[in-house]
């Protein structure tokens, strides 16, 4: 048991000291944009629960980012009950309110799936943005909130940017290891069983009903948390910040990092901000293959260049980063597991 146990064990202390030294190497700019992969990550988790774990397919993920942000908005800027709550105390309030949005939609989703499911979460993600809109005496309308700009707490001496990284990817270890434990446990054994069979699980007496809407609250509220830390990193929420295309990019990086695979979220993470923020660094890239000529500065070219490292990144891992990982390892782990 300890031979299985031990490459998962040991890539997570691996990530642990990389997370803890990074910011040395790094400078402060470098640290905030890190910081950012980290909460695509959490929601990455969260989405890779829903989708690589238990079957079921979402492409609203992003609106549910939007209510985490907006709930550490609301609750910094204009209080509760007229009390002001600092940021950092929201985010387990959003990640609460966010999965609490996500069983809602749970439980209408237990009689769809698939195509049908997809499309009805992706109606969640097109509807979403135009709610600030119209209640903008909440939510603020198309100027969204201000929030004051997070500082380190307790006198700490670091940066803000450093702050926010350590702040992010604190809690991703921690959210890392509670979805570890929980897909390996008996709800874990449930997911998989009903994402490999519905019929069999219902056979087996597993819950459809109670397992379903419960991945999709937990998803939910992985995507919450994310969105809160992503509203304190930006200082400000408003209908722009949380596209309806995040939720596209979000399960894009599902497919990058590896379905099932939690440590392969990490590499979805990091293309979904590389490709949305230095497009034209890859642009320049390609100009450099023969009869190619992209220019970096016109419109839509970073959703050209999304589109082609997708196919690309695709064709040459079709299991994503983690298939690719499980495949280098499968040699090592297959001797761990003879001798134990």
């Amino acid at each position: 048991m300890r031979a299985r146990l031990w490459p998962e064990l040991s890539a997570f202390a691996a990530v642990a000291v990389v997370v803890a030294l990074l910011p040395r190497f790094v400078s402060d700019f470098r640290a905030r944009e890190l910081a950012i992969v980290g909460m695509y990550f959490i929601a990455l988790l969260g989405l890779s629960i829903l989708t690589g774990f238990n079957g079921q397919i979402s492409l609203g993920h992003g609106a549910f980012m939007a209510i985490g942000g907006y709930t550490t908005a609301i609750l910094s800027v204009d209080g509760f009950f007229g009390h002001q709550l600092r940021d950092l105390w929201t985010i387990p309030i959003a990640g609460l309110v966010a999965g609490i949005a996500g069983l809602v939609v749970g439980i209408p989703a237990l009689r769809l799936s698939g195509l049908y499911l997809a499309l009805i979460t992706f109606g969640i993600a097109v509807s979403f943005p135009q709610l600030p809109k119209e209640f903008d005496h909440f939510f603020g309308g198309t100027t969204g909130k201000i929030l004051d700009l997070a500082k380190p707490p307790f006198g700490l001496g670091t940066t803000t940017n450093n702050w926010i990284y350590y702040l992010t990817w604190g809690i991703a270890l921690v959210l890392l290891v509670a979805a570890w434990l929980l897909v390996r446990g008996k709800t874990g054994r449930a997911f998989k069983a009903i994402r490999d069979s519905e019929v069999a699980a219902v056979s087996a007496g597993i819950s459809l009903p109670r397992y379903k809407t419960l991945a999709f609250g937990i998803s939910a509220f992985y995507a919450g948390v994310a969105g809160s830390l992503y509203a304190i990193a930006n200082a400000y929420v408003n209908p722009d910040v949380f596209p309806i295309i995040l939720s596209v990019y979000l399960v894009v990086g599902l497919a990058v990092g590896g379905l099932d695979s939690l440590f392969g979220m990490i590499a979805g993470a990091a293309l979904i901000y590389f490709l949305q923020n230095h497009a034209d660094t890859v642009a320049r890239w390609i100009n450099h293959l023969p009869a190619l000529s992209l220019d970096p500065k016109q419109p839509g070219i970073p959703s050209v260049v999304f589109g082609i490292v997708l196919i690309v990144v695709m064709v040459l891992l079709p299991t994503g980063a983690g298939g690719l990982v499980r495949k280098l390892f499968g040699l090592l782990t297959s001797r761990l597991y003879t001798r134990s």
